[in-house]
């Protein structure tokens, strides 16, 4: 049975996307590479962060999420740092009907120059983990979308 893993994401298997790995044993997350060449410009206020395709989707059990954070080297070394501190992924985003559950990182660059990211560059990472809810949910809702879709009225 199937628990929790990576795919390549609709649109993107011709495309070489490679599954992420951990590096070493205790190493908590999964390495996530570009899909794409990607410029990120100068942070600019008012100005969206750039979204960085993985060409990938994960799965999980209904009970767990899985974060996407930031190498601890990106800020320091490029600039970048992710624009919501931490994605949170939930179990049902996968396969949704708007992008098949495709994941990607947003960046701001706080650099003076602008950042290149190449395919293939280590963008971040994804942590998988368990969530608790409280005694008196009611929860009842489904996802019917993709990225940010659940406070769509």
């Amino acid at each position: 049975m199937r628990e929790r893993g990576f795919e390549v994401a609709k649109g993107f298997e011709d495309k070489d996307i490679h599954i992420p790995v951990r590096k070493t044993k205790y190493s908590a997350g999964y390495d996530i590479e570009a899909a794409e060449d990607t410029v990120i410009p100068p942070f600019e206020p008012g100005v969206k962060p750039v979204l960085i395709k993985t060409g990938l989707k994960a799965y999980c059990k209904s009970d767990e999420y899985y974060m996407l954070v930031n190498r601890s080297s990106n800020p320091g070394k490029k600039g970048l740092v992710l624009a919501n501190s931490i994605g949170i992924v939930d179990a049902d985003y996968y396969g949704n009907p708007d992008n098949d559950g495709h994941f990607m990182f947003a960046y701001y660059n706080f650099f003076k120059e602008e950042v290149t990211i190449h395919k293939g560059d280590i963008i971040g990472q994804v942590i998988f983990s368990k969530y608790l809810i409280v005694d008196d949910d009611k929860a009842e809702g489904e996802r019917t979308g993709g990225f940010g879709s659940t406070d769509r009225k």
